[in-house]
C-alpha cells in the first residue's frame, strides 16, 4: 500500500526485469516449481517482508520444497508484473488492493464479497489464486491514546461524535484526498472536527502522544499502535474498505505443487490484527529481523515445530 512516483516505478521495473533475464531467461514460468524451488518476493514495506518470511518458513517447514526469497522488491506493481510473468511464484497481498489497484473496481466495504470477486477475477483473467486470507485486516482505522480514550469513555468511531467540536483531527494529507478518506468518512459519521492537520506518519504519532492532536487515522496493523500505547476504535459502520492479507500464487505453480496450498492454508485465520501490529513493532521499533519475528510467530502457533 505504498506508493511509488511513476518514474521510478519504470526504473526499479526495468531493473527487475533485467536481473531476472540475466538469471534465467526469458520463459513465462522460468521460477514455477523449477528444481522444487519456488520464489516469493515481497513489497517494500515491514508488514509484507514479514509475511513473505512467515509463508516462506511455513513452505519449507511442511513441504519438501526450497524456498527462494526476493523480499523488498518494491510497491504493488512491481511483485504484482514478476507474479504475472512467473518470475515470482507467490507474494502476500491485501484484498482491497486487489479489488481496486489491479482490478480497477470501486469501493466495497463488505470483506465476503471483496474476496469473492478478487477470487473469481484472478482466476479468470491471470490464472492466479488468492489462498485463504491469514486472518489481519491492515485497512485505515481512526485511534487515540489509551488515556484519552478512557478519560472519554471512546470505543467506537460513534463515540467521537460527541466530542468531535472540541478535536483536532491529524491525517498524513493522502487520507484528506482520498475517496475512501476524510470527506466520506466524516460524512458516514456525522463528524465536524474542530480542526484539522496534515503531518507524516512519524510525526503524526509523536503530535497525538504530545497531545497536539487528539485524533488520527492510522493502518489497523501499524507497530507504531504499540510503541505509542494507542487504542483503535471500531470501524462500527463499516466505512473503510478490508484489506485482508492472503498468499496470492500462480495456478500452474499450485498444479505442479498441490501440497503447496495446503501448507499456506495452516495460517488460514491464524493472524490477529493484534498479532501483526506485535510483529510491526518487533521489526520497524525494536530494529529485530524479520526471519527471526517470523520463526518465532511460527512456532508459537505450532505451524513450525
Amino acid at each position: 500500500m505504498k506508493r511509488i512516483k511513476i518514474l521510478g516505478l519504470i526504473l526499479i521495473t526495468g531493473l527487475l526485469l533485467s536481473t531476472v533475464a540475466g538469471c534465467g531467461g526469458s520463459s513465462p514460468t522460468a521460477s514455477s516449481g523449477r528444481d522444487g524451488t519456488l520464489t516469493i518476493g515481497s513489497k517494500n514495506f515491514t508488514e509484507n517482508i514479514i509475511m513473505a518470511e512467515i509463508m516462506a518458513q511455513t513452505v519449507e517447514a511442511n513441504t519438501s520444497l526450497k524456498v527462494e526469497r526476493k523480499l523488498n522488491l518494491g510497491g504493488t506493481l512491481i511483485c504484482w508484473e514478476g507474479l504475472k510473468k512467473g518470475e515470482l511464484d507467490m507474494y502476500p497481498d491485501y484484498t482491497g488492493t486487489g479489488l481496486m489497484a489491479i482490478l480497477k473496481k470501486e469501493v466495497i466495504t463488505d470483506p465476503d464479497e471483496v474476496y469473492n470477486i478478487v477470487q473469481q477475477e484472478y482466476n479468470k483473467q491471470f490464472k492466479i489464486k488468492w489462498l485463504k486470507p491469514v486472518g489481519f485486516n491492515n485497512t485505515y482505522a481512526t485511534a487515540v491514546t489509551k488515556e484519552f480514550a478512557k478519560k472519554h469513555a471512546l470505543n467506537t468511531t460513534s463515540d467521537l461524535k460527541a466530542h468531535a467540536g472540541d478535536l483536532v483531527f491529524c491525517a498524513e494529507q493522502e487520507f484528506f484526498n482520498r475517496n475512501d478518506g476524510f470527506q466520506g468518512f466524516c460524512q458516514a459519521y456525522g463528524l465536524k472536527f474542530k480542526d484539522t492537520k496534515g503531518m507524516d506518519i512519524g510525526l503524526k504519532y509523536k503530535a497525538v502522544a504530545d497531545g497536539k492532536v487528539d485524533v488520527i487515522d492510522a493502518f489497523s496493523t501499524d507497530g507504531e499502535l504499540v510503541s505509542y500505547k494507542m487504542k483503535v476504535l471500531e470501524d462500527d459502520k463499516k466505512f473503510f474498505p478490508p484489506y485482508y492479507c492472503a498468499p496470492i500464487v500462480r495456478m500452474d505453480t499450485l498444479e505442479k505443487h498441490p501440497e503447496l496450498e495446503e501448507a499456506l492454508n495452516k495460517l488460514a485465520g491464524k493472524i490477529s490484527d493484534e498479532d501483526m501490529q506485535q510483529m510491526n513493532y518487533k521489526v520497524k521499533e525494536k530494529g529485530l529481523n524479520p526471519a527471526d519475528v517470523a520463526a518465532e510467530f511460527l512456532k508459537a502457533k505450532g505451524i513450525v515445530k
